[in-house]
């Protein structure tokens, strides 16, 4: 037995001693620490796209680098299980597609009281016969029953148009009591003014 030990231990020397067997087990090495790197970069990215929080980042790449080069592949397990489901892109474009929707949805115009689409020149829901419009007095245009003036036309619908009364001016004529086509002043004359009588002792 320790013939055979001596001699699977000369040969484990002689295999390692070798340059090829050396630059072979260097390569990986190597190739191990830069995957190490690379892994610990990638999970620093990874978790910058995926929360806003700015230490994430820092805490996702050194749950990869603490487990050393050889076990950095269990951190990169347990990085995948604890991330995020989703980017922040992607969560961005989804909201984008719902507000979308939702604009399309409120843009079909429907009935108040039944809820059936309707279209946006009618006047009278064909189904419950509620109004859905009215039609301007001034431009004869579909105006909305909430509007307070027509927006093509500019008539106020609040307002109501007073009837406008103009009061003719008074001829200077009239005015210093002359009667125009009588010939005569209005007002008494002198003579008819000294020829009466003041009633004393009435």
């Amino acid at each position: 037995m320790p013939d055979i030990a001596g001699q699977l231990a000369s040969a484990a020397d002689a295999f390692f001693s070798s340059e090829a067997v050396r630059f072979v087990l260097y390569s990986t090495l190597l190739y191990l620490f830069v995957a190490w790197l690379a892994a610990a970069y990638w999970a620093f990215r990874d978790m910058h796209d995926r929360t806003e929080n700015r230490a994430l980042p820092y805490f996702a790449a050194a749950l990869i680098l603490a487990p050393s080069p050889l076990l950095f592949v269990f951190g990169v397990i347990i990085y995948r299980v604890i991330r995020p489901a989703e980017r922040l892109g992607d969560v961005y474009e989804r909201n984008l597609a719902e507000e979308a929707l939702l604009a399309e949805v409120e843009a079909v115009k429907t009935c108040r009281n039944c809820d059936k689409r309707v279209n946006e020149e009618w006047i009278i829901c064909p189904w419950c016969r509620t109004r859905l419009n009215r039609v301007c007095p001034n431009c004869e245009r579909l105006v909305g029953l909430d509007w307070t003036l027509c927006a093509w036309c500019g008539k106020d619908f609040e307002r109501p148009v007073a009837a406008e009364r103009s009061v003719p001016e008074m001829a200077p004529s009239v005015a210093y009591g002359y009667i125009p086509g009588a010939g005569i002043p209005a007002s008494p004359s002198a003579d008819t003014i000294a020829n009466r009588k003041p009633a004393i002792g009435r």
